[in-house]
């Protein structure tokens, strides 16, 4: 049983140190020297790195976020049944549930940049897909569907978050899932709280545009 529960410890420490990597922070120094944390926005998330470096770096932390994530709960997925003893531990959905967390936490907290990151969109997003695709790919249309309409990524990554928690509940996940869709949704959204304050203002700017 300890040993069951050291391991699944151990796999929660793995998902937040995935979640920890500072894709943005990293990218950016390599193809322009630069501490993304200075530029823009001031977080290392994809958004900002694609204003302040470009499209294609933009789009490279984008994937690279998402799928830490993903591999987050897939390696707590794969690996648990093989440090826990039949019946040792909780039901894996609820282990699924704090991997998931841990890397959503990691991205936006991360110990490589002192506690600092990004807000966790990109990350969360590759954490619902690897739990419950079909939430995750529900997810991503509402993110793209108000980006095309709006132009604005911070709207469409709340109007995302928000989704979740909803999708969830509409197609009967797992307690647990429904729990992370929860505590996550409300983490990105909190981390997005300059950027709403613009939203009422109306001064937050459009993809493609200066971040004020």
């Amino acid at each position: 049983m300890a040993i069951s529960v050291i391991g699944g410890i151990v796999l929660l420490g793995l998902a937040y140190l995935l979640g920890s990597i500072p894709t943005g922070y990293v990218v950016t120094k390599a193809l322009k020297g630069i501490d993304i944390r200075q530029h823009g926005s001031g977080n290392t998330g994809a958004t900002n790195v694609f204003r302040v470096v470009g499209k294609p770096a933009g789009i490279a932390v984008l994937v690279i976020d998402l799928l830490k994530g993903v591999a987050a709960v897939l390696l707590m997925k794969i690996l648990l049944p093989l440090v826990s003893a039949a019946g040792s531990l909780s039901p894996l959905a609820w282990w699924l549930m704090l991997a998931g967390i841990m890397a959503i936490i990691g991205h936006s907290r991360s110990v490589w940049l002192n506690w600092t990151g990004g807000k966790s969109a990109a990350t969360g997003l590759g954490v619902l897909l690897a739990m419950a695709w079909p939430v995750g790919l529900t997810v991503a249309g509402v993110f793209l569907g108000v980006l095309g309409l709006f132009r604005i990524v911070s709207l469409g990554s709340i109007l995302a978050a928000i989704s979740a928690v909803a999708m969830m509940l509409i197609l009967q996940q797992p307690l647990p899932y429904i729990l992370m869709a929860i505590s996550g949704s409300i983490y990105v959204i909190l981390r997005h709280r300059s950027n709403i304050e613009r939203l009422l203002a109306g001064t937050e700017p459009q993809l493609g545009r200066q971040s004020r």
